[in-house]
């Protein structure tokens, strides 16, 4: 194996490590403009995603849940990312984030993926190399896109 992929393997274990052990925004909201629950009955990961939305931007954005290290990094890395972004980007890096993790199944989806910056996430790539464990990295993405696509278009729908 190559020297830089030794140092990138390392750096991306640190921060899948450093969001399971230390998770950001674990938290429910007050006040939340949808909250949504998601399973992977496959290895038991649980998560309850809060959103605060206002004027088509993400504004908070909370997460309580169990599972393995990366599901818990997964669901970090996402508060992390989404909070402050408009819905918009929002969807293009959720859809962005999947379409590298799946790219087996979709190689064109996944190639126009490339082009999103999807910052610390790109530390789950390695994921895609073990089928188990995509759904564990999928898990809080899967939750957030049925809050956004679903939740919170039938919200706004009833306003």
């Amino acid at each position: 194996m190559h020297s830089d992929n030794l140092i990138n393997d390392d750096l991306y274990r640190q921060i899948i490590l450093d969001h399971y052990s230390r998770p950001r925004h674990n938290c429910h909201l007050e006040h939340p403009t949808v909250s949504v629950e998601g399973t992977n009955p496959t290895c038991g990961d649980e998560i309850e995603l809060d959103l605060r939305v206002e004027n088509g931007i993400v504004t908070d954005v909370g997460f309580v849940g169990e599972g393995c290290s990366i599901s818990v990094a997964s669901s970090s890395m996402l508060a992390d990312i989404i909070k402050g972004k408009p819905v918009e980007e929002v969807l293009k890096i959720a859809h962005a984030f999947k379409a590298r993790l799946l790219s087996h199944e979709d190689a064109k989806a996944a190639q126009e993926a490339e082009n999103v910056d999807i910052g610390e996430l790109e530390a789950l790539d390695g994921v895609k190399d073990y089928p188990v464990r995509i759904k564990c990295a999928l898990l809080s993405w899967n939750t957030l896109l049925s809050a956004l696509e679903n939740k919170l278009e039938n919200k706004e729908e009833n306003h």
